[in-house]
């Protein structure tokens, strides 16, 4: 089964998608109600099941953002200097 690239928050208009560039980089895609969008870039190749368990976390609590940098971070999962 493949894994799943896209998560909208239940309580919200909140989306987290994960998609990688043309240049092959893995981003992370953030966007609000209000369509204010925020990309992250990742340091690691390809997404996989730390990225998912992640993002999936951060978009069930309240504060999205917040809780996706703290659960990237127990994941040493490093975002580009520059890209917040």
């Amino acid at each position: 089964m493949g894994l799943q690239c896209t998560f909208h928050a239940p309580q919200g208009a909140e989306f987290l998608g994960w998609r990688v560039s043309r240049a092959g980089r893995t981003e992370i895609v953030y966007e609000d109600g209000a369509a204010h969008r925020q990309v992250l870039r990742l340091t690691v190749a390809a997404p996989d099941e730390r990225l998912v368990e992640a993002m999936q976390l951060a978009v069930l609590s309240g504060h999205v953002m917040p809780r996706l940098l703290d659960e990237l971070k127990k994941r040493a999962i490093a975002v580009e200097n520059g890209s917040l």
